[in-house]
């Protein structure tokens, strides 16, 4: 910790290079404190490390994406989470034929999102690989890692059944214009051309990971607007593999999900201040629209030390670039995004008075 005062009180650089060293090392040592013994409520301990303003999400937004949800999702009995379920149902790939075909639907998917990309945001280096691998006894559902060289994997975990009107969602998300593509692209412009080595220092909870996670959760509807992600599914895969057209509007369902990452940040709140994991479970079951397995994970995620902050950075990195990026240079934001050291100040201007938080849980 006193390492990382010194360095606050002696950055060598300039702004705006300085400052972004100065918030990724206020982030370390924010957690440096924490791993010591120190305890900061949890919003502030997330504006020292993610830079942003972390309060509670009001349910009224909840209410709304649930009444758009309705109208997305197929008629039908039962609930609304019961519809979102057998929706997901509808469109899953059968396990049986996940390990045959999932890798190739996926280099698909990556193909074309790596197309689109280079054609709309910034060109992309010809020679990029993407790999994708099919794992197992893991959290995550899908996570990319660039590992250097313009080589990339993308990992599936087999454990989760893998909802095909999700794919691009998920392939944006974790390829291009995603992780993939900033890890590489940052490598690319700010270490190799200016030589920026502290980019190759990636820590996690810290303002460029809310951003990271906000720009992903935005990725699928920056490179498809509208009804285009459906369009192309259904012609390049869902056909192919027997799954009608049933009615319903994936890009409304996909921005929900984002709106509801806004759950997850509240029970994390909640658990921060000790509220009992059957309230936990009630709110993410009445609001997050999850089952009792999705339920289950979720707690896991916002009860374990460390986790909160982690979760926050989702909801949160993905509301500040909802304004930000709602402009006419919409695509020549991303492109700075993916190539420059910005953080969530940078961005944040307006982006509470459009979404209206009130503070405590």
């Amino acid at each position: 910790m006193e390492d990382a005062d010194r360095l606050l009180e002696e950055l060598p650089f300039e702004p705006p290079r300085s400052r972004y060293l100065a918030a990724q090392v206020t982030a370390m040592r924010a957690v440096a404190r924490q791993q010591n013994g120190e305890v900061l409520p949890l919003p502030d301990y997330a504006r020292e490390c993610l830079g942003v303003a972390a309060d509670w999400v009001p349910e009224s937004l909840f209410e709304e994406a649930h009444a758009r949800l309705d109208a997305a999702l197929p008629a039908g009995g039962g609930s609304l989470a019961d519809r979102l379920h057998a929706w997901q149902a509808a469109h899953t790939l059968p396990a049986a034929r996940v390990e045959q075909r999932l890798p190739m639907i996926v280099a698909k998917a990556v193909a074309e999102t790596r197309t689109r990309t280079s054609a709309t945001i910034i060109p992309l280096p010809p020679d990029e690989t993407v790999d994708c691998k099919l794992v197992s006894g893991t959290h995550f559902w899908g996570a990319g890692a660039y590992e250097g060289e313009l080589k990339s994997t993308i990992h599936i975990n087999t454990d989760i059944p893998f909802n095909l009107a999700d794919l691009l969602y998920l392939v944006a998300h974790e390829g291009h214009p995603g992780h993939i593509a900033e890890a590489m692209l940052k490598e690319i412009h700010l270490v190799n051309r200016q030589d920026r080595l502290e980019q190759q220092v990636r820590f996690m909870l810290s303002p460029s990971f809310a951003l990271g996670e906000g720009l992903g959760l935005h990725a699928e509807s920056i490179l498809f607007p509208g009804d285009q992600a459906q369009a192309w599914l259904t012609d390049n895969v869902l056909t192919g593999e027997g799954i009608p057209p049933d009615g319903s509007h994936f890009a409304t369902v996909h921005d929900v999900k984002n709106v509801l990452w806004g759950v997850w940040a509240n029970a994390a709140l909640l658990a921060a201040v000790g509220r009992p994991a059957s309230e936990l479970a009630a709110y993410l079951t009445r609001w997050a629209l999850f089952d009792e397995a999705e339920t289950a994970a979720a707690l896991n995620s916002v009860r374990a030390p460390g986790m909160g902050v982690y979760v926050l950075g989702y909801y949160h990195g993905w509301r500040i670039l909802r304004s930000w990026l709602d402009a006419p240079d919409r695509h020549q934001r991303v492109r700075r995004l993916l190539t420059e050291q910005l953080l969530p100040a940078d961005l944040e201007a307006g982006a509470a008075h459009r979404d209206g938080f009130r503070s405590g849980p």
